[in-house]
């Protein structure tokens, strides 16, 4: 036969659409063309896949061969069809069988030697090659990344002769038998923050309901510390939620390590980070930080000294848990569900309300240093706590009695998740209008507190909405059905910085 084809996968966001690599040989002055909006790395495909065909002991056809990846109007970029493209070639000059191409995929580039070299975006590949019944032909050093998917059919292969092999009949590949480890647990502990009760008390909130949470205080006073221990008392994430996340990391510039699986992440872009490397972009759009954050948490430590504008392109993801890249020629979805975490100081020298009194800083300063965050911003984090200077004689005071480690807060906090995905299906943070409406019910007395929280504080109606959202967050760490005047007095607390108080 002069045609062949092999089935293969290209990576656009974490999607991994279906490529057809057409191999066809005809008569005429020897050639190899490549069609079907390649970009460079495919183009030089050709280079790699000749030298390895020869190197491996196979006949190069001297003839005029034309390798399309349709669909033609979908950008194919790196080396992950070099295999595809070789078996092609060989398989339409009947050097090796082509009976079983048709039950495979084929993804990995080609080393001059035939060996396979690994690809990223390995994972998005596995979950659509999978849902196609077919099983998957990989470089090895993909293997213990794709196997994090339980149902997937995995042939890890070294070099081309045993991929030809195995279609030949003469050697079978073994399916890959791995499988992945449970991390999660190695996380820095809560039972290391000593003191700050009233910002362990928020953080367990945010943790049980997903809620974004604001910490203000001078330095040295554990806000970093706490933010880092938020991932520990998180619940355990569902096997979706690290599918979803080793997805997002496998299509990344650094690609998933699969020591990772199972670990909520944590991400903390430095305040000289720029918009694109937050939420993602490029020519060939690449998620940013609040996607690989995707199940996790993003920190954003001294966050007024965040740019302006970085900071405002958080506000729709925010929201929406997704951000949309759009580019001239093509655009890509990356999901951005993440928690967010800021600290920053009261003053710009840090020490407004210390107990020393050094802070020389007048009002207009202290106003101006927190006016760089948005009102729109600040009006979409769920929670402000201040984290105030400890005496030292209260630290020593408490290392002394017991303190609440990270394993029992955690247990607290999927108690309550729990409840909240068996009354809504989704954690309290992510409550539309009419669920707030229906889930989130105060009595007479809870209603007449709320109202003269919003006009003493001059909360807006998304802020409304959030204080009730806490408060059920609140109720559901006390097991209580209804949402008493207490939790929406200790929910209204947590709005301490909004503008006009």
């Amino acid at each position: 036969m002069s045609l062949a084809v092999v089935y293969s996968r290209a990576r656009v966001g974490i999607d991994a659409p279906l490529v057809s690599v057409e191999a066809h040989l005809a008569n005429g002055l020897p050639a190899l063309s490549i069609v079907g909006l390649p970009e460079t790395e495919v183009k030089e495909s050709k280079d790699r896949v000749r030298a390895a065909i020869l190197n491996a002991r196979f006949e190069f056809p001297a003839r005029r061969i034309t390798i399309n990846l349709a669909p033609a109007d979908l950008p194919k970029e790196g080396g992950r069809f070099d295999l595809a493209i070789a078996l092609g070639i060989l398989a339409a000059s009947d050097q090796i069988a082509s009976n079983r191409l048709e039950q495979y995929e084929f993804i990995g580039e080609l080393a001059l030697s035939g060996q396979l070299r690994p690809a990223r975006g390995i994972l998005p590949a596995v979950l659509q090659t999978s849902k196609a019944g077919r099983g998957l032909v990989l470089p090895r050093e993909n293997a213990a990344e794709a196997a994090l998917f339980s149902q997937a059919r995995i042939l890890p292969a070294d070099h081309l002769l045993e991929v030809c092999a195995h279609l030949n009949g003469q050697q079978t590949l073994d399916f890959y038998q791995g499988q992945p480890q449970v991390n999660g647990t190695d996380q820095p502990d809560l039972g290391e923050v000593r003191a700050q009760h009233h910002a362990r008390r928020a953080l367990e909130i945010a943790a049980a309901g997903g809620h974004s949470l604001l910490m203000i205080g001078p330095p040295g006073t554990g806000k970093t510390m706490l933010a880092a221990r938020l991932p520990g008392i998180l619940p355990p994430m569902t096997e979706v939620e690290a599918l979803e996340t080793a997805a997002l990391h496998s299509v990344s510039s650094h690609g998933f390590r699969p020591e990772d699986w199972n670990k909520r992440p944590f991400r903390t872009p430095h305040h000289t980070a720029s918009a694109v490397a937050l939420v993602g972009g490029g020519s060939q759009p690449r998620p940013g930080e609040i996607s690989l954050a995707h199940n996790g948490v993003v920190f954003l430590d001294e966050l007024p000294e965040f740019d302006r504008h970085v900071l405002e392109v958080l506000r729709e993801p925010l929201e929406s848990g997704q951000i949309t890249i759009s580019r001239a020629a093509r655009q890509a979805e990356f999901p951005a569900r993440f928690q967010l975490v800021a600290a920053m100081n009261p003053c710009p020298c840090g020490y407004h309300g210390h107990p020393s009194g050094r802070c020389r800083c007048t009002p207009d300063q202290v106003a101006r240093y927190r006016s760089r965050i948005s009102g729109p911003l600040l009006d979409r984090i769920d929670m402000h706590v201040e984290v105030p200077s400890v005496p030292l004689d209260v630290l020593h005071a408490e290392q002394d009695s017991g303190v609440e480690y990270s394993a029992t807060v955690r247990e607290r906090v999927a108690q309550a998740r729990t409840r909240q995905l068996e009354r809504a299906g989704v954690a309290n943070c992510r409550l539309g209008n009419r669920d707030v409406d229906r889930h989130c019910r105060v009595d007479q007395a809870g209603r007449t507190l709320l109202e003269q929280a919003a006009d003493k504080l001059g909360l807006s109606a998304r802020a409304y909405h959030r204080i009730l959202k806490v408060a059920r967050t609140i109720a559901d760490l006390a097991g209580s059905e209804a949402i008493a005047t207490s939790h929406l007095s200790e929910a209204i607390s947590y709005r301490r910085l909004d503008r006009n108080t």
